[in-house]
């Protein structure tokens, strides 16, 4: 039975909420006050692979839900499962958690929280898609729940990264991988996660032999790809449970093994995971090559590069990435007779 956020939440009679005084109207929140003064807030990572018979249905329960506790964020939902990161208030996350454990679809859904001091994204947006992960195996496509690499603890993963019969391979894009990485990992050259099933079959000697880590994020890519993996007949396969993120905040391994920062998909860009003293910068400044782990965009919004930068040079530069752009901004300005692009 299709339960809506009222449901969810215990009804609009519920201490947190209050129709009239908190202006809830039509499921959204349009200006939401609580009656204690929490100012916190908390970044929620997190996925569930698991069936869905209603996703449309599902999709827009999990909108009025989100949309009442004023969250933030980016959710898919697909038959497979979900997918999301949100951010909102301490008491509002903590409560969207307790709505998604309880409810018979996602029980047993796991969460990876950060503290903050206000909102990481700029808007909510909540999608349904075809795969929570796009790995595009079409006919040959199948579901983690039968097919997954064997889960590493971040205290396995340290004792074993360092082996001779292990090889590690990021599962994610390049430029994630720039601001942060496993030292001696291999990042396969492909331009998106779609593509690694074609580079596994093309250099099937690079992993042939070897106990394979596969390690991302969150853990949500390394679910699909290390069940791919073994779906090609590699017989040892293995992931990092929860992903980098999580190897990070391990307080027997506080990181270590991990260089730079770890690139995640909110406003914070990057975020801390090795907090031992071999704790380093390994990405550069685009411009004068010097140690920097500032990741902006160029200044002409129609190029919008992401690059490194560092403060002088973004001073210098104007946060143009090449005096191309530079060039180009200024003639577009000057087209439209306004003084800024």
């Amino acid at each position: 039975m299709r339960r809506g956020a009222k449901a969810w939440l215990g009804g609009w009679s519920s201490p947190i909420f209050k129709r009239s005084k908190f202006g809830i109207g039509k499921g959204r929140v349009n200006t939401l006050k609580s009656c204690i003064s929490v100012e916190s807030y908390q970044i929620l990572l997190y996925y569930l692979y698991r069936p869905f018979d209603d996703t449309a249905g599902y999709l827009a329960e999990h909108l009025e839900l989100c949309e009442t506790l004023a969250l933030r964020g980016r959710v898919l939902i697909a038959d497979e499962g979900l997918n999301g990161t949100v951010s909102g208030r301490r008491d509002m996350t903590e409560r969207y958690m307790k709505v998604l454990r309880e409810d018979s679809r996602t029980e047993g859904i796991q969460f990876k929280v950060d503290p903050a001091e206000g909102h990481a994204f700029p808007r909510l947006n909540i999608k349904r898609r075809e795969e929570v992960v796009t790995l595009d195996l079409g006919e040959e496509d199948f579901s983690p729940g039968e097919t997954t690499g064997e889960h590493l603890t971040p205290e396995q993963w340290r004792e074993w990264m360092t082996r001779d019969d292990t090889v590690l391979v990021d599962a994610r894009n390049q430029y994630e991988w720039e601001l942060g990485h496993f030292e001696g990992a291999l990042l396969p050259p492909v331009e998106n996660f779609r593509d690694l099933p074609g580079w596994v079959r093309e250099n099937r000697s690079q992993l042939e032999g070897k106990k394979i880590m596969t390690y991302c994020t969150g853990g949500i890519r390394c679910e699909k790809f290390s069940g791919f993996l073994l779906r090609e007949g590699f017989s040892e396969v293995y992931q990092l449970d929860g992903g980098i993120v999580t190897y990070g905040k391990e307080a027997g391994v506080k990181g270590e093994g991990f260089a730079g920062k770890c690139y995640v998909f909110d406003q914070r860009v990057g975020v801390e995971v090795n907090h031992t003293t071999g704790a380093k910068v390994v990405s550069r400044c685009f411009h004068c090559g010097a140690a920097s782990d500032r990741y902006v965009n160029c200044g002409w919004s129609r190029c919008n590069r992401q690059y490194f930068c560092c403060e002088a040079c973004d001073r210098d530069r104007l946060r143009f990435c090449s005096s191309v752009c530079e060039e180009a901004s200024i003639l577009s300005v000057a087209s439209l007779g306004i003084g800024c692009d």
